[in-house]
């Protein structure tokens, strides 16, 4: 299998593009910084992890921006930290700050030459347009949980991108899905037969980072720990 196998990229946005990770340590500073503990950014992540996913279950329908709100709250009130409403917002809307990894914008612009490029993202439009503003690309295609009315790693938001991909010409073997979460993207779908690349953004680091852990993970079709070295793979396909 290689990479110039197919002609569409699907992506993952937050930790695969965006490096969501220091953004949400850093966002997450006044609370830590109140709380009076030290919370060093492993522990802080894994916090936010164990709160986001458990709130997402249970509000499958929340926007992305009322679940951060949510996370913040509740991350607050398992610390004893009294925030205020403006505080929980702050953080909410702190996504507009979160960066692009280094390598996200001259891989972009590259992959644009080559693939239909498309986001599949758990969050909401507002979000992903401000975080859109850091990739400086424009994207053949926009899926968002806001979209969708659901979060990954439900089977519906990739039956709906698998859809209206459909629509506009795009079968199943032509996608290559591209994501650093295992939970939220490799493993679903590889459950429903979709080759996937792996950007194991994470390679060397100790802790899970802001993701759920997955055990008995399955093998991705490809493994690059940035996107620069996927981009480089291709590369060499072509010559």
């Amino acid at each position: 299998m290689k990479i110039s196998d197919f002609t569409t990229l699907t992506f993952d946005c937050y930790g695969t593009l965006i490096d969501w990770e220091s953004g949400i340590y850093k966002a997450l500073a006044p609370l830590i910084e109140r709380s009076g503990e030290s919370i060093e950014k492993d522990s802080g992540l894994l916090e936010f992890s164990r709160t986001e996913s458990g709130i997402q279950d249970a509000n499958p329908d929340l926007s992305y921006t009322k679940l951060l709100t949510k996370t913040h709250e509740a991350m607050a009130q398992n610390l004893g930290v009294h925030m205020t409403v403006d505080d929980h917002m702050a953080f909410a809307t702190s996504i507009r700050h979160w960066p692009a990894f280094p390598d996200s914008v001259q891989s972009l612009q590259y992959l644009k030459k080559h693939f239909k490029l498309v986001i599949l993202s758990n969050v909401d439009n507002v979000g992903f347009s401000q975080s859109n503003r850091h990739l400086k690309v424009e994207f053949d295609a926009i899926y968002t949980a806001e979209d969708i009315g659901s979060y990954k790693p439900s089977p519906r938001n990739f039956d709906y991108m698998l859809e209206k991909l459909q629509d506009l010409g795009v079968s199943k073997s032509d996608i290559l899905h591209t994501a650093q979460s295992l939970f939220h993207d490799i493993v679903p779908a590889t459950r429903i037969s979709l080759a996937t690349c792996w950007i194991d953004r994470r390679a060397g680091e100790s802790g899970i980072g802001a993701t759920p852990v997955v055990e008995n993970p399955p093998t991705p079709d490809m493994r690059f720990v940035s996107l620069a070295d996927m981009v480089d793979a291709h590369r060499l396909e072509l010559h």
